[in-house]
């Protein structure tokens, strides 16, 4: 765990705020572009965690950042908006994240970047690194927001721009431009700007995208029947998606109701638990005091995967984890529910 004081607190438009942390005890976390930090804040016996991308570059000599986008129903991004204030002390957890950039000097190629909102702020960073720690790739960020004036970093961005001329293009998508084909980003869309910039071997460009789920889906897909790998498309997810099952299907559904019995292993210890059908694995660890990895709680961060080394588990949503991975049982304790008795997981 680290103590961080906010050293200071920047406003950004469209309701976000940039706070800049500093190390009390000079123990700066290590991070790699990309990757979020996870802030706890205890209210009495209560604790609660949320996560946040560093839009600071670890190649560049600038002081840890977050950015927060104020929520009118989260708890702690009120607290952050309306109660935090400069000098104030937080505690957070070792960075995490797989959702990350590793530069490699020589190597010649694209990387696109499609952000969304405040998706900018992990592809921020990531921008950074690819301008700092290269010198042959070339970076091409698209950038989608609802007007000029309501889009976070664009001063920064374009100062980055104005520095990297022959090597950072920025697409400006505004969706209340009058150029309807241009006004949000769609396949065609796509499809142009790829073949206009892409630069290098096809097979060496990289994808990263943040935003909206259907607005990163919109980028896989397109990218995908454009004959690009799926190990090229990198994605990182900040809500989880609409409930998208059918209000008019009024087909009964069969629920498993079944409390089933697991062995869970961590840093040495067995425990032995009953999970009921309507907790995860993680809720049950947590009530038995278990002090388990965790950030998220919702399958979209890496801190609590696992493996499944006997019996079975399902997933109630999973942003993380390949399809490769949960055939070799790799689970999240978050959203995870054993679906056999004697279930043995092994937390990694």
């Amino acid at each position: 765990m680290y103590t961080l004081r906010i050293s200071k607190i920047i406003p950004q438009p469209n309701n976000n705020l940039t706070f800049q942390l500093e190390s009390i005890a000079g123990d700066y976390p290590y991070y790699k572009a990309g990757q979020f930090i996870t802030l706890s804040f205890v209210f009495g016996d209560h604790e609660v965690r949320r996560s946040y991308s560093f839009n600071s570059s670890p190649d560049n000599n600038e002081p840890l950042s977050i950015t927060v986008k104020r929520v009118e129903n989260g708890e702690i991004s009120r607290l952050l908006h309306h109660t935090i204030v400069e000098g104030d002390i937080v505690n957070a957890m070792e960075p995490q994240g797989l959702f990350v950039y590793e530069p490699k000097p020589e190597k010649v190629r694209t990387l696109f970047l499609f952000a969304a909102g405040i998706g900018i702020t992990p592809l921020y960073a990531i921008l950074k690194t690819a301008l700092l720690a290269e010198s042959k790739s070339k970076i091409v960020l698209i950038y989608s927001n609802s007007t000029l004036e309501l889009t976070p970093f664009r001063s920064e961005l374009e100062h980055w721009a104005d520095r990297f001329p022959d090597r950072l293009t920025i697409v400006w998508i505004y969706s209340n431009s009058k150029y309807l084909m241009k006004a949000r980003l769609n396949r065609d869309y796509i499809h142009a700007i790829v073949n206009d910039h892409l630069f290098g071997n096809k097979e060496d460009a990289l994808f990263y995208t943040c935003g909206p789920v259907i607005y990163m889906d919109l980028c896989r897909f397109t990218l995908l029947g454009m004959g690009f790998d799926s190990n090229q498309i990198k994605r990182e997810t900040f809500l989880l998606p609409e409930n998208e099952e059918d209000d008019d299907d009024e087909t009964e559904k069969e629920v498993d109701r079944t409390t089933y019995a697991i062995e869970l292993s961590f840093q040495g210890k067995t425990y032995h638990l009953e999970v009921p059908y309507n907790k995860s694995i993680l809720d049950i660890g947590l009530e038995h005091k278990i002090k388990l990895p965790y950030s998220c709680k919702s399958g979209m961060c890496s801190t609590c995967i696992s493996q499944c080394t006997r019996g079975k588990v399902r997933m109630d949503y999973n942003e993380v984890l390949t399809d490769r991975e949960v055939e070799q049982g790799r689970i999240l304790l978050c959203t995870g529910h054993p679906i056999e008795m004697n279930t043995a997981i092994e937390v990694l």
